[in-house]
């Protein structure tokens, strides 16, 4: 089905009103869809909160926010952070001995760990020489851009 037949049935079903269409040519099948506006719940009038008395107020302790939070415990060095969002795995396949462990002595260009995006598996090179403080993420675990992986001191 050409572009120009699927805007024109684009703008008829947008014109009519009707909810959906589905049209099947020979093998080809499209199915279009018109979004109607939720129907919006009528205001219910609240009364005012009344304010608690001076006794039950208790003052709160300053949120720790994650960011602050883990500021606070990673340890100091380099940091080796996550080149893009994908799942962190520390060895090459499951029962094998990792890419790196603390204490471990790396050099420049060593393979620290693999991140999985897309299905695709994407060695993780430490871009500084020095020795592995600390592994941040847990085999498995998620990872978003940006987010340490690893200090190397």
């Amino acid at each position: 089905m050409d572009l120009r037949k699927l805007k024109k049935l684009i703008d008829l079903v947008e014109e009519s009103g009707i909810a959906e269409l589905e049209i099947t040519e020979g093998e080809e099948k499209v199915r279009i869809s018109r979004s109607t506006p939720s129907m919006q719940m009528p205001a219910i009038a609240m009364p005012p909160p009344q304010p608690a008395p001076a006794a039950a107020i208790i003052p709160q302790a300053a949120p720790v926010t994650p960011a602050t939070a883990a500021a606070e415990i990673l340890p100091q060095g380099h940091m080796v952070k996550s080149p893009m969002v994908g799942t962190f795995y520390r060895s090459s396949a499951p029962g094998s001995n990792p890419f790196a462990e603390v204490g471990q002595t790396v050099k420049e260009g060593d393979t620290l760990c693999i991140i999985e995006a897309m299905k695709l598996l994407n060695e993780i090179e430490s871009d500084k020489s020095g020795v592995i403080k600390a592994v941040l993420v847990e085999n498995g675990q998620p990872v978003e851009y940006g987010e340490p992986l690893f200090v190397i001191e």
